[in-house]
């Protein structure tokens, strides 16, 4: 299988984890609590890939100008862009509780909510493409950490959506349309990627890894601690244990 499907591939199957989110969230009432607390353990999880894999992978090969200016750009481009969202309605689209507007509540929220979930996932993905550009396969810690975070992601996203009146259709059509899109995006992160330099390829990498950490920051620690309160910080950390130790005995 080329590298280019191969990327598409295990996108996807990075993305489909927020379907199954979702699913849970939609067939059971999980209580808010131990939702907040795994939303705790993906921060701590894409926190820790960020920092043994990404953001290290991309200092190394690429040198430290490119990964800062990369990284920076990221976090603004993901901070600008959440800001016109918000603005829409999309502030609390990972929240499990009754956070999220209804389109009765705010016209057009339906639409910032889906595009927000897109914008949520598309670095990873990307970042899953740039992994199999060493000829190696798929980066196992980064896959790992990606499907990890995405779990309850999906789980208390489609949680509030379920509690403001979304209906089956618009919550499904939501994640499974960010799941063929993450596909979509690793298959182009690799695809337009080939053969450029090592440089350029750092720079886009640690893009993603910016966006991705001040999306953690922005949307998944907020509603972690509010139901967990102090308990939030522990299971952040058993998140950063495991993606440490995952990618360490790989």
């Amino acid at each position: 299988m080329p590298i280019w499907a191969q990327a598409g591939l295990w996108g996807s199957v990075a993305g489909g984890a927020l379907v199954v989110g979702a699913l849970v969230a939609w067939l059971t009432a999980v209580p808010q609590r131990v939702v907040a607390s795994v939303m705790a353990f993906g921060a701590g999880v894409l926190i820790s890939a960020l920092a043994f894999d990404l953001v290290d992978e991309a200092e190394r090969s690429g040198g430290l100008l490119a990964t800062v200016v990369g990284f920076l750009a990221g976090a603004v481009a993901y901070l600008l862009s959440n800001l016109v969202l918000a603005r829409r309605g999309a502030r609390h689209r990972k929240r499990s509780g009754t956070q999220q507007p209804s389109e009765q509540d705010h016209d057009g929220s339906g639409s910032a909510i889906a595009i927000g979930a897109l914008l949520d996932g598309i670095p990873e993905s990307v970042v899953l493409g740039l992994s199999l550009l060493g000829g190696n396969g798929v980066g196992i810690p980064v896959l790992a950490a990606i499907f990890i975070s995405n779990l309850p992601e999906g789980l208390s996203s489609a949680a509030g959506m379920k509690r403001s009146g979304r209906s089956a259709r618009y919550v499904f059509g939501v994640w499974v349309g960010v799941a063929l899109a993450s596909g979509v995006a690793g298959l182009l992160g690799c695809l337009l990627l080939q053969g450029a330099s090592a440089q350029v390829v750092a720079v886009i990498t640690a893009l993603a890894a910016g966006a991705i950490l001040t999306m953690v920051a922005d949307t998944m620690i907020p509603e972690a601690f509010e139901r967990t309160h102090l308990y939030a910080g522990l299971f952040a950390t058993a998140g950063f244990l495991t993606a440490f130790t995952i990618g360490r005995a790989g």
